[in-house]
């Protein structure tokens, strides 16, 4: 968390205090020694709290991140993290990989387990009361801080596993065998618990944290915004009326983990939510983040550059740290990069620089999520009837008035070109232009130039294109302290507008109200709003697709796959609308890296695998090590 050093010092030093038992529901002595001295004084106090927040994902870690679980990037079969191997179709139940439940090691920074994490929040809660010097009004933040918390741990969990045990106390000395032997509980259980302990939390937190100390930390605004994801995610039909996957997932009593009906007031609720946590928000002034400074090394006179200053907005609302979208922002615990931190794999080389220390260059998004991104009109590549969609891997000439974006004058696939201020924001291809390392990039990523593979190097970009949006644009990296590091974000404004709309349309369809919101988003990325694209006979092929439930469903769901792309929401997202048979089972493709020449390069080709079995991969299994601990465990379908 980017608090003050002192709570991130707490966080690495707390951590031995208070997990140093290996099972996740290790029964806690009361009265101990260790925690008779930790809630003492309100300073010790406070390594409890931070160690309660130590458990929180960690995105902007290369090695430990979920960010790589989907289709949207792809590495080098060598560089290949836990999370791509599981995409790949490798998980294992003796060994889970990225497993919540049990945690797990990481180059870098790993994972806890979250049952550790919803533990310290439990210590926490119930003995900072015996703290001498701090007043109740304190111990009831910091208690609501650890509810939150722990609300949200199940929450991870749940979206991960399923139904799940609820840890709600930790158990006493006294506590029989049979009684630590938990069992799961239903979906709808669980989502009602973690609800009504967000509820609980939010009563005493602090409206809106503005202090620069504190920063990172729970409060209101972050507290209704986690709420209404929740709510989302309870009326999603992964969770909502599934019968399809799990009618016979049933308890020792014969009871469905899974609700087998569709309950359509769950997205009246999930409506509700966003609607109040999108005017909390608003209320202590966020806002959808626009670009106001300088545009250095561009000409700010030409009629073009309104599309540079596009791309600031939403390459920017990423990488300016805590601006004024941010809701809720978990940053690394440390003033400068790592090796393992993301962006070392995404930035790319500077070939002319004596040292390339913190590039690798060999994160790359995948040809999939390049042809996901709308065309300068607003509207999907295949509706686009002004795109040349048959022939979009076909070379062309770039343009004069596309030199913003391309090198005039050479030439590039036209898959490349007239796209959205977005795709320009977060992907370099080859003939593109990339601000990077504090100057302005002419990309030539053919095999032996400038920046593609030279001979049989081992980093590289697979696919041809390189990840921009991760990057902070003054980063360079010729050391690792030279990386500008910023707040990884957990969820912003845009997100929460996108719930909205999604809640709204699930609710009753299209509607000026459902528009607005995505316009909200549109605006700011340089495009028609969504009656303007799609109203456009002359343009789109599917004209007034937006008008019905249908149609603006799957206007909504890609606007999300663009807007919040590689920030860790499209494996959740994608498994929650159930549609993982139509992304995650095709093979990843890119351009034909290894070519020098146009005509080669300019090939498709596949460059990995992803493997889903449905519905077996909708939910990560229970460790067979946890399943003989506990025989009240009941393991997911298929594993």
């Amino acid at each position: 968390m980017n608090f003050n050093k002192k709570f991130i010092a707490l966080i690495i030093c707390s951590i031995s205090i208070l997990t140093s038992c290996e099972d996740y529901l290790d029964i806690v002595p009361d009265g101990t020694q260790e925690l008779r001295l930790l809630f003492n004084r309100k300073e010790t106090a406070y390594n409890a709290l931070a160690n309660s927040y130590s458990y929180l994902p960690q995105n902007d870690g290369t090695y430990a991140s979920y960010v790589l679980m989907s289709d949207e990037l792809a590495v080098p079969v060598p560089k290949e993290p836990d999370a791509i191997r599981l995409m790949k179709g490798q998980q294992t139940v003796s060994s889970p990989l990225m497993g919540y439940w049990n945690g797990y090691g990481a180059i870098g920074r790993g994972q806890g387990s979250l049952w550790e994490g919803i533990r310290s929040c439990n210590i926490l809660i119930e003995n900072i009361d015996l703290v001498v010097d701090m007043n109740q009004s304190e111990k009831n933040q910091w208690k609501a801080e650890a509810k939150f918390l722990k609300a949200y741990y199940h929450f991870l969990l749940l979206s991960n596993y399923g139904p799940i045990p609820i840890i709600d106390v930790n158990l006493p000395i006294s506590t029989s065998d049979e009684e630590v032997r938990v069992k799961r509980e239903t979906v709808d259980d669980c989502f009602t618990y973690i609800l009504q302990t967000i509820d609980e939390a939010i009563n005493d937190l602090p409206v809106k944290i503005i202090g620069n100390n504190d920063v990172g930390r729970i409060d209101q605004v972050i507290g209704k915004a986690i709420k209404a994801k929740v709510l989302l995610f309870s009326a999603s039909p992964l969770f909502n009326g599934n019968s399809e996957f799990y009618s016979n997932f049933v308890n020792s009593n014969g009871k469905h983990f899974f609700n087998q009906t569709y309950d359509e007031s769950k997205w009246d609720l999930a409506a509700k939510a966003a609607k109040e946590a999108l005017d909390a928000d608003l209320a202590q002034g966020s806002s959808i983040y626009y670009y106001t400074g300088a545009a250095p090394l561009f000409d700010t006179n030409n009629f073009q550059f309104k599309l540079v200053r596009d791309q600031y907005n939403h390459r920017f609302s990423i990488t300016d740290p805590w601006n004024s979208e941010l809701i809720w922002g978990n940053s690394n615990p440390v003033t400068n990069g790592q090796f393992w931190q993301i962006q070392s794999p995404a930035m790319m080389k500077n070939p002319t620089s004596s040292s390339v220390e913190a590039s690798w260059q060999w994160l790359a998004p995948t040809l999939r999520i390049a042809e996901t991104y709308y065309t300068k009109n607003g509207l999907p590549i295949d509706q686009d009837l002004s795109f040349d969609y048959s022939d979009r891997y076909g070379v062309t000439n770039i343009a004069f008035n596309q030199r913003f974006y391309a090198q005039f004058g050479n030439r590039t696939a036209k898959l490349n070109l007239n796209r959205e201020a977005r795709f320009y924001a977060s992907i370099g291809f080859d003939r593109g232009i990339n601000r990077t390392w504090g100057s302005i990039w002419n990309l030539k990523m053919r095999k032996s130039e400038i920046h593609g593979r030279i001979a049989n190097t081992g980093d590289y970009l697979v696919t041809g294109y390189a990840l921009k949006k991760l990057v902070h644009q003054d980063s360079e990296g010729d050391a690792y302290n030279k990386a500008v590091t910023y707040p990884w974000p957990m969820i912003r404004l845009s997100d929460l507008y996108l719930m909205y709309a999604e809640a709204l349309n699930e609710l009753s369809g299209p509607s000026t109200e459902v528009y607005n919101a995505l316009n909200v988003i549109r605006e700011r990325a340089g495009i028609p709003t969504v009656q303007d694209a799609w109203s456009n006979a002359a343009l789109a092929a599917t004209p007034n697709k937006h008008t019905s439930k249908e149609g603006l469903r799957e206007i909504i769901q890609q606007e999300r796959m663009i807007e919040l792309a590689f920030e860790g929401h499209r494996y959740y997202d994608i498994r929650r609308w159930k549609l993982a048979d139509k992304y995650f089972t095709a093979p990843i493709q890119g351009w034909s890296v290894d070519e020098d020449s146009e005509a080669n390069y300019y090939r498709i080709m596949s460059v990995g695998q992803r493997s889903f079995s449905t519905p077996r991969d909708y939910f990560q299994p229970i460790s067979f090590t946890e399943l003989s601990r506990n025989p009240n465990l009941i393991q997911n379908p298929g594993w």
